[in-house]
Parts: C-alpha cells; sequence; structure tokens
C-alpha cells in the first residue's frame, strides 16, 4: 500500500475492538516519532507507552471518558519537557559529536546558536508551546506510519492534562502532557464512522499558491 492510498485509508477510530498490535508494528510506529524532524534537533518531549488495562481506565477518567482508551492496544502519550534548558544544548553537541565523529569544538559556533535560541523565549509558558508544537510534529509523523501498517491510530486532545499529569506523576519527571494517541483496530459494528467517506476542504480552498511580485 503506498503512502497516499494509507493516508485515505486512515481516520480517527472511535472504537477499537481489544486486538492487540504486534510489537514489530508498534515498534515501528516509535522509530517513526523517534525519527521524526524537532526544531534544531533537540527533540524536547518524550513518548510514554502505556499497554496495562488498569491504567488505562484511570486514564480514561481524565479523558472526557473517551472509550477508545480501554478498548486500544497501547496509549501512546507525548509529553513535552517541562524545561529545556542550556543542560540540554550541551548534551545534544556532545551526542552530535560522538555520532558524527567529531571534535565538540568543531561545533562551539552550533552550541552557540542553540545556545541563544533556548534561553531567547520570553516566558516558560512560550518555551513549552514550542516544545509541545514539537511533539505534535512527531505525532503526525507517528500517524502516518501506523496508516501504512493499517493500525488505526486515533490523535487526542480531549483530556484534562493537569490531571494526568498527576495520575502519571509526570511534573516530577519533568514532563507534561501534549496530546495521546491511542493503537488499535477499529470496532466497523460500533463506530458509525467506520467506512464513511473522508471529508477535507477542497484542495483549492487548502492550497494557495503565491507568485511572485
Amino acid at each position: 500500500m503506498s503512502v497516499m492510498e494509507a493516508l485515505h485509508w486512515r481516520y480517527a477510530a472511535k472504537r477499537m475492538n481489544g486486538r492487540k498490535v504486534a510489537r514489530d508494528a508498534l515498534d515501528n510506529i516509535l522509530d517513526a516519532a523517534h525519527l521524526a524532524p524537532s526544531s534544531y534537533g533537540l527533540q524536547p518531549y518524550s513518548v510514554l507507552v502505556i499497554e496495562a488495562p488498569a491504567l488505562r481506565e484511570r486514564i480514561r477518567r481524565t479523558a472526557c471518558d473517551q472509550p477508545q482508551i480501554s478498548e486500544c492496544s497501547h496509549l501512546l502519550i507525548f509529553a513535552a519537557w517541562s524545561e529545556v534548558d542550556g543542560r540540554h544544548v550541551d548534551e545534544l553537541i556532545e551526542l552530535t559529536a560522538a555520532s558524527r565523529g567529531l571534535d565538540p569544538k568543531e561545533l562551539e559556533g552550533y552550541r552557540q546558536a542553540l545556545h541563544d535560541a533556548v534561553a531567547g523565549f520570553s516566558t516558560p509558558e512560550a518555551r513549552l508551546q514550542w516544545a509541545a508544537r514539537q511533539a505534535y510534529i512527531a505525532l503526525g509523523t507517528a500517524l502516518t506510519v501506523a496508516a501504512a501498517q493499517r493500525v488505526d491510530a486515533s490523535p487526542m486532545e480531549g483530556f484534562d492534562p493537569a490531571a494526568l499529569d498527576a495520575l502519571l506523576g509526570l511534573e516530577e519527571q519533568g514532563l507534561r502532557s501534549v496530546v495521546l494517541l491511542a493503537l488499535g483496530y477499529r470496532d466497523t459494528e460500533q463506530d458509525r464512522l467506520a467506512g464513511q467517506a473522508k471529508v477535507r476542504w477542497p484542495k483549492e480552498r487548502f492550497v494557495v499558491e503565491l507568485s511572485g511580485a
């Protein structure tokens, strides 16, 4: 199946049938999120994987009682780092140098540019929102790879982040929940949207091509 065929096939399943996603398919989805691009390559977020049914039931209470959380195979939580600072920049520079066989001194200009960028946000909240936007890039990549494997993947913003963070102790881990992704397989009998036509704005309204003056 081509990527475009996969994107036409996918939709945000509202009900799932409880069937388990194979480990290799799950690993492919997680690897895709790991390989997603991010600003400066800092990847200021983590992806939490929740499989235990009892814990997913507790999470469901913080997420508007959405049934996919109980019915899915695995629930992914994309969580932004609550703090991003010079320590992370220095760690990334060391990792980059080691991965590419470079002397870290050769990356000094890049290091300083990253330090300036990370320190340049007007408020901690602005920095957090930047980190959250990077997590969404990984979310989109994971959605595409899931569809290519015929795994249903339902992104979910309908939850109480503060309640979820408290439930999982994320604040103590330096994390803030951003978006959820339920992975599993659609229940075509219970999901009234299964098999319905995909609805998008006409392409001529969505795509705006600008010519130079």
